[in-house]
């Protein structure tokens, strides 16, 4: 247990920003789900629009040190191709 004034205030601080980075990762999986599931429906046009609607929200979530930069262009890349695919 904190003992010191900052100590104490640390927590409080890390507590609030733990709560605030897993509604934002939530967030971000709720828009790659989106974009899977519309991948899986064979939608092409859907699958655009939904990959074009996570892309921002994958590197805003990079951006604020949600993810790592790498990992959310690895998953906008990998989920572009798929959609490339699917619309080919």
């Amino acid at each position: 247990m904190a003992n010191t004034a900052s100590a104490k205030k640390a927590t409080r601080k890390i507590a609030r920003r733990t709560d605030v980075n897993k509604a934002r990762r939530s967030r971000v999986r709720s828009f790659l789900r989106k974009v899977e599931e519309a991948i899986a429906s064979g939608d092409a046009k859907l699958a655009q629009e939904a990959l074009r609607a996570a892309q921002p929200e994958l590197m805003r979530a990079a951006g604020r040190g949600v993810v790592h930069a790498n990992t959310a262009s690895r998953k906008v890349s990998r989920l572009a191709s798929r959609v490339k695919a699917l619309s080919a």
